[in-house]
């Protein structure tokens, strides 16, 4: 069988552990074919974020022009994009090239605090990216900024979050719920007419989770063309993530939050 191509679109990341670095290993891991289009550069380590530069959307747009009008797409991760201009240009080949199982991760801020969009921006990815995807994928900071809200802090709360996402227009959403406290990290996927139903996973004891947003929407872009629902898709994503922070112990690619291991299956494990 003829493997998945899968898309991402997103900043580039010097650690490899996010970014769209992370979403090439996560798509290889899981038996898709990648491809990417640089929106951003960034100087970034497992210690933070120090710049970011942005790729003007123009040459954005060429990019993807040039690889969409030559290779079939099954699915894309759409993850960091630069600026406002940036985001309409991909959002208007969503359209052109009618782009399906399109999952959005709306990153924002990077774990270390810096902010990679401004209120403008934001509010791009609000209008313009939200409807044309096929499912959001937000922490719970993430939503609050969508939504113009407080950061929620239960899951009753959450429940309530994700209902009001796709009131705004998300067609499916993945709310992570990694911000909570607790043994476990619950996850809840929305949509329409249901619901929203529970995904949790137990909390494991490694400061190594950079990345993790990226690696967990580009698994399911990678299994969604493999699976026949995104409940299937996020369910495998998710386990696959949770064996990637089990071994991330096992790496060591820097003296901060280093990444997860995106081929603990292939590598074998090394930790006791």
């Amino acid at each position: 069988m003829t493997a998945s191509n899968i898309l991402s679109i997103a900043g580039s990341d010097p650690s490899g552990g996010a970014g769209i670095q992370a979403d090439l290993k996560t798509f290889s891991a899981l038996g898709g074919y990648g491809m990417s289009v640089v929106a951003a550069l960034t100087a970034q380590a497992t210690t933070g974020v120090t710049g970011v530069f942005g790729v003007p959307a123009e040459f954005v747009r060429a990019q993807l022009d040039t690889l969409l009008s030559d290779a079939r797409v099954d699915a894309v991760k759409i993850g960091m994009l630069g600026d406002t201009a940036v985001i309409t240009a991909v959002a208007e080949a969503i359209d052109e090239y009618a782009l399906r199982n399109v999952i959005l991760d709306p990153v924002m801020v990077a774990k270390s605090g810096h902010r990679l969009l401004d209120a403008d921006s934001i509010s791009a990815v609000r209008d313009q990216l939200v409807p044309r995807a096929s499912l959001i994928t937000p922490n719970l900071p993430e939503s609050a900024e969508l939504l113009g809200e407080e950061e929620v802090r239960d899951l009753p709360a959450m429940r309530a979050q994700a209902g009001r996402l796709l009131d705004m227009g998300a067609n499916r959403v993945l709310l992570k719920g990694g911000h909570l406290a607790g043994q476990s990290s619950t996850d809840l996927l929305a949509e329409p007419g249901s619901s929203p139903e529970a995904f949790s996973a137990e909390r494991l004891p490694t400061k190594n989770t950079h990345g993790t947003g990226c690696t967990l929407s580009s698994a399911i872009a990678a299994l969604r063309p493999q699976r026949r629902n995104y409940h299937e898709a996020v369910h495998d994503a998710k386990e696959y993530l949770t064996e990637a922070l089990r071994y991330a112990d096992d790496l060591d690619a820097g003296h901060g939050k280093g990444p997860v291991h995106h081929f603990h299956a292939w590598w074998g494990p090394r930790s006791g």
